[in-house]
Order: structure tokens, then C-alpha cells, then sequence
């Protein structure tokens, strides 16, 4: 086997290849390294990301609960980034854990994400990180929640108060496709309807006086 390794830009270049926020953090969340998916959620860059504290690069709302920034609020001993990072260093593996984050965009507005957190310790050189990836899945969350369904033909109302099939809805924010078929009871159903049909079909074909023509 040949021992080849990826040169600096090619970890480079795999870590923007991801579609998910990577920043990796030291035990103050303070970012030391950041991928392109970071930097465009925050719209800036180097300046305005390296050794800043995570909260303040993503522009978390509870962050501005205090003059100092991250990790000196009221409501910062509950975030989920600050406690799976010190988790992680601590019992010096990989954690995750699931929550509702609530960040400002570079654009000015406000958005609220479901996110996956994961925290996972490393070294490099002398110095411990924690690499810490952020992922969207707040469609999947949206699939948990409760939908609402027509209780006549069955369509999902969509985010755009669109009435959508349910297959639609799903392929939307679950990006799953079907097949189709039949459950025993419909296949049942379907072969009566058959049966019917070609029973009436016979009877007008034979002229049956009885037979009214409909199908």
C-alpha cells in the first residue's frame, strides 16, 4: 500500500466540501479553523471569525443577554454548543445532541434552525480542539411535527398554504421517493371492482336488456 496523504489544501478543499457548518473550537468555543459553509452563514471572514467565541461568530441571540458575548450570559449555561464542546473534553469523546438555535443572519433577519450537534475531541500538535459540526435538519424535524391534512382527499398544506398529495410533501423535505402497490384489503377491493366491470362489459356485449349501459 502506498503512503499517501492529502497535502494542507486538500484538507482544505474536503472540509469546504461540506455542506454542514465545521468550525473546529477550543475549550472556550473560541474558533480556531472554520470551513466555507461557516463563513457563508456568517458573511465574513478570518477577521471576523478566528479566535472569536462561537456564539458571537454565529450570531447567536442569547450571546447579546451580555456585554462580554459568548458564554457570559444569563441563559448560556443551557447552550447546547458550549456544553457538547465541554462534554467532549471531558470525557474525551464524541458527543450529540439535538437542538432549536436561534441565530441573526448576516443579512440583519433572524432565523430559528432545528440542528444537530456534534463535538468531536482532537489533536493537533500540542494543542486539544474539539471539532464541532452543525448540521440543518429542521425538515426532519418538520416531518415530526404535527402536519395538516385534508380528513377529504388527504393533501398536506404546505409552508406556502399550498395543498400538495402527501407523496409531494414528503419527497419535498425528506427527499425519499415510493412505489406503489396494493395493501390486501384494497387489492381485494380493486379485484371486485374488476370483476364488476367485466361483468357488465359481457352483459352489454351480449345485449342484455336488463343492462343500462353505465360502467
Amino acid at each position: 500500500m502506498s503512503d499517501t496523504h492529502l497535502p494542507a489544501e486538500g484538507l482544505r478543499a474536503v472540509l469546504d466540501a461540506i455542506p454542514s457548518i465545521v468550525v473546529a473550537v477550543d475549550a472556550d468555543v473560541r474558533v480556531v479553523e472554520y470551513n466555507a459553509a461557516a463563513a457563508h452563514l456568517v458573511g465574513g471572514g478570518a477577521d471576523t471569525i478566528l479566535r472569536r467565541r462561537g456564539g458571537d461568530v454565529l450570531h447567536c441571540m442569547n450571546a447579546r443577554d451580555s456585554p462580554l458575548g459568548c458564554g457570559t450570559g444569563p441563559r448560556c449555561s443551557d447552550c447546547v454548543i458550549r456544553n457538547s464542546v465541554a462534554a467532549a473534553f471531558r470525557g474525551g469523546a464524541v458527543v450529540r445532541h439535538r437542538s432549536r438555535l436561534d441565530l441573526e443572519l448576516s443579512t440583519g433577519e433572524t432565523t430559528t434552525i432545528h440542528a444537530l450537534v456534534t463535538a468531536t475531541p482532537f489533536r493537533t500538535g500540542e494543542q486539544e480542539l474539539v471539532l464541532l459540526v452543525i448540521e440543518d435538519v429542521s425538515e426532519l424535524v418538520r416531518l415530526k411535527e404535527i402536519v395538516p391534512i385534508c380528513a377529504r382527499c388527504k393533501k398536506v398544506r404546505s409552508d406556502q398554504e399550498y395543498w400538495i398529495h402527501v407523496e409531494s410533501f414528503i419527497q419535498q423535505y425528506a427527499d425519499v421517493d415510493f412505489s406503489h402497490g396494493y395493501c390486501p384489503a384494497c387489492a381485494e377491493e380493486e379485484k371486485e371492482d374488476i370483476c364488476r366491470f367485466q361483468a357488465r362489459r359481457t352483459a352489454r356485449q351480449e345485449g342484455n336488456p336488463g343492462d343500462n349501459g353505465t360502467v
